[in-house]
């Protein structure tokens, strides 16, 4: 007895200085994809970080929960190779962005429109994913001057039908997961590589078995969303602030949007954000809905054709400059 225990003890401890050593050198991979490419500028509302990528006309690419400039980065890729300016910030609390003694949505708005001031850009189109479409309308309502366009990928926002704090799982459950797995790098590690089927559900709100029946491409695209969440440590006083913001979002003036508006989402989104999309499409002014049947929060199926909706819409856009049309 004594000597299986040895064995069993000695067992355990070579899985877990293996699991830490890999948990470091992907924690270093991690902390090395992020370094180097993004920028600081400093505004009355604290330090914002931002970076950039391609070349044409501007947009300015806010992330959801879990994000950062990385994440904006990742998902304006196909517009980049469309033949746009992409500027993606991080949003107060995630990676190097300050976060405020009283953050607000507002708050967040102003800090963007700042941004774009300090980058001399006067107009430019916004896309908001997820709970940074929070931001993205209240960006256009607040600083109207600034919007060519508004672009709302499946949105964390309002909507009469909605209930609030709409997950994937009970709210105990979901908060269980904000308070001890957001918040530490290693328990996030552990479980994204042990349950990933799990994490996919409550975190990026979609079906696992739509992922398993998704093509290689698709697969590898939800895997590298959950992926690039850590270092989580990083993130975890804006995922926090997105969790009580858009966990139960205000109800926005959507009828003082004043530039054409594009709003996509899927039937099946964990989040609920159908509803969300269908309420924007009503409300304002000159907005078009794209809803799918099927692909959860990251539309899984449908990415690339959501892409040629978004670069046509901003195409379309009637401000835009004829030699900078691009082909969608």
């Amino acid at each position: 007895m004594r000597r299986a225990l040895l064995i069993l003890t000695l067992v355990l401890v070579s899985v877990l200085a293996a699991s830490w050593l890999m948990f470091s050198r992907e924690q270093s991979a991690a902390e090395a994809r992020l370094t180097g490419r993004s920028e600081l500028v400093t505004t009355a509302f604290g330090t914002v970080e931002y970076a950039e990528a391609g070349n044409g006309p501007p947009v300015l690419m806010i992330h959801g929960s879990g994000g950062g400039f990385d994440q904006g980065l990742d998902f304006a890729a196909p517009l980049v190779e469309a033949g746009f300016r992409i500027i993606a910030p991080s949003r107060f609390g995630y990676l190097r962005s300050s976060f405020p003694d009283e953050p607000s949505v507002e708050l967040q708005a102003d800090a963007l429109d700042a941004l774009l001031a300090q980058l001399g850009e006067e107009r430019v189109v916004i896309y908001g994913g997820s709970a940074g479409a929070l931001s993205a309308i209240q960006l256009a309502v607040r600083h109207p001057g600034r919007c060519r366009g508004l672009v709302l990928l499946v949105p964390a926002t309002y909507a009469p039908d909605r209930a609030p704090n709409e997950a994937a799982a009970p709210s105990g459950v979901m908060q269980f997961v904000i308070e001890n797995v957001l918040p530490n790098d290693f328990v996030f590690w552990a479980a994204t590589r042990l349950v990933p089927g799990t994490m996919t559900r409550l975190l990026l709100a979609t079906d696992p078995a739509l992922v398993r029946a998704a093509d290689p491409a698709e697969q590898e695209r939800a895997a590298r969303i959950l992926r690039h969440i850590f270092p989580v440590s990083r993130r975890a006083e804006g995922l926090f602030f997105d969790s009580a913001t858009a966990g139960a979002p205000e109800r926005y003036p959507l009828d003082r949007i004043a530039c054409p508006v594009l709003t996509i989402s899927a039937e099946d989104d964990l989040f609920g954000t159908a509803q969300a999309a269908r309420f924007i499409a009503a409300e304002a002014p000159d907005a078009r809905l794209v809803m799918y049947p099927e692909g959860g929060h990251i539309l899984i199926g449908h990415d690339a054709e959501a892409n040629r909706e978004i670069v046509g819409f901003i195409n379309a856009l009637p401000d835009a400059v004829a030699e900078l049309r691009i082909a969608p």
